[in-house]
């Protein structure tokens, strides 16, 4: 199975953005299952993504995605969480009830 990791990254500024979809999944759903089940099962903070992330990948490259197109992809969604984050910080930082 071909990744198209273009596809997955590439905003395509439409109403019905699977980008944007996708990231709204993981900030309003993933983060704050995480960090409840980190909470309630007494594990270090963040443990969950980290290793999370890193099985996610492995399926990834289980279906036959190169390590280089990976960290590529990575490397683009990085810098748009530091810019992000940035400007959170610069208004004040993110919308109250995050986890």
């Amino acid at each position: 199975m071909r990744i198209d990791f273009e596809d997955l990254t590439t905003h395509d500024e439409t109403e019905e953005c699977t980008v944007c979809r996708a990231q709204d999944v993981v900030s309003f759903m993933l983060v704050p299952a995480v960090a409840a089940w980190e909470h309630a099962n007494q594990l270090p903070q963040h443990s969950l993504s980290l290793h999370g992330a890193a099985a996610l990948i492995g399926f990834m490259m289980q279906d036959g995605a190169r390590r280089e197109d990976i960290e590529r992809a990575l490397a683009g969604l990085v810098d748009d969480m530091e810019q992000q984050i940035a400007e959170e910080r610069a208004f004040g930082g993110p919308a109250q009830g995050n986890a």
